[in-house]
């Protein structure tokens, strides 16, 4: 099966991980920034993940090069425009794109400002590409309340005009989820949806308290779910998506192995389970590659990726009257593909 052409959502797209490498090229020659070289393999090297890391703290630390050029409003704005066109190479009919705003201000932004940025690079690439794009405000472990209120605050001005929902993002083995009481619970009164970094560096306590403590309707990868049989029961009675992310899964040490990795494990059991991307630059990754793995390596049918395909339309942030539009317009894709894939097999052509 060609994976390729199937119809797809992708609801855990960083942005800061997503930048595509000639683009940090002409933002430091614009800039007036040298670089230690704009060869592909010089840029591969501080941009992309080679091979596993040792820990998340490794994965994140390639963010440090490609965040310094993301400080002004046009960087921002450029950089969610072309995420956008990245997506429909891909097929995708809907994307979520997070980032966080307290990480893209050392030039004199506002928290409002960088959101306004994002969200018009993104309102500008639905119109070019034809993808949906919606944004989600990331809060970061590592800094205090008064700065994730601040994003909470932000991002609630923006709710509706193209931003859906709010996250917790980065050092989850050090600053736990419980941490985070009184700034979830914030965006609850606001009415905002949330989703939680949790189960990826740190055990299924961290989920748990994500969902119970701070709200959380969806969990950004959860891998370690399977660690926690209660947490487990918890999370699959309430119909609670998980963001896995299989290629950033492995790179990250969240799981140590395609052997052990547990996704068709949570997929038989009946988990709500949706694959992403997470970063397409840094872990070196698009959607048709991680359809691929899910196909190869756990022997994923055609009908089950559909069921994932579409466990992330019912995941999605969005409004229920947008909800159903996306759900029509992916049923629709799918049965064109139905169709190409029939007349191809009746005249013998094999794609």
């Amino acid at each position: 099966m060609n994976v390729a052409k199937l119809p797809k959502v992708d609801l855990h797209l960083h942005l800061d991980g997503s930048v595509k490498p000639e683009t940090i090229v002409e933002l430091a020659e614009a800039e007036g920034v040298a670089l230690p070289g704009t060869d592909p393999e010089t840029l591969s090297t501080l941009m992309k993940v080679r091979g596993d890391c040792a820990n998340l703290r490794e994965y994140l630390a390639k963010f440090d090069f490609v965040g310094r050029f993301l400080h002004t409003a046009p960087a921002l704005e450029r950089v969610a425009y072309e995420l956008v066109g990245q997506a429909a190479e891909q097929r995708c009919l809907y994307i979520e794109v997070r980032f966080g705003p307290q990480l893209h201000r050392a030039r004199g932004l506002s928290a409002e400002e960088v959101i306004h940025a994002v969200v018009e690079g993104l309102k500008r690439g639905e119109a070019a590409f034809g993808v949906k794009a919606r944004g989600i405000a990331a809060c970061l472990r590592t800094h205090e309340d008064a700065r994730n209120r601040e994003v909470v605050e932000a991002a609630s001005r923006y709710a509706g005009k193209g931003i859906v929902g709010v996250d917790l993002a980065g050092d989850e083995a050090n600053f736990p989820s419980e941490r985070f009481f009184d700034v979830f619970a914030i965006a609850r009164r606001l009415e905002l949806p949330i989703t939680i970094h949790a189960g990826e560096a740190a055990g299924p306590k961290n989920i748990f308290d994500a969902v119970t403590k701070l709200g959380a309707s969806r969990i950004g990868h959860g891998v370690r779910l399977k660690d926690d049989e209660d947490t487990f029961r918890l999370v699959r009675d309430r119909r609670i998506p998980l963001e896995m992310c299989p290629i950033s899964n492995i790179q990250t040490k969240a799981s140590p192995s395609w052997s052990s990795y547990p996704i068709r494990d949570y997929f038989d059991r009946g988990l709500a389970v949706t694959v992403n991307t997470d970063n397409l630059t840094v872990s070196d990754t698009n959607l048709s590659k991680e359809y691929a793995i899910l196909q190869e390596r756990f022997g994923f049918r055609p009908s089950e990726l559909r069921t994932l395909a579409m466990n992330g339309v019912d995941a999605a942030f969005l409004p229920d009257r947008e909800k159903r539009e996306l759900r029509a317009a992916m049923e629709r894709a799918f049965r064109q593909l139905q169709g190409i894939a029939g007349a191809d097999e009746a005249s013998g052509i094999r794609g």
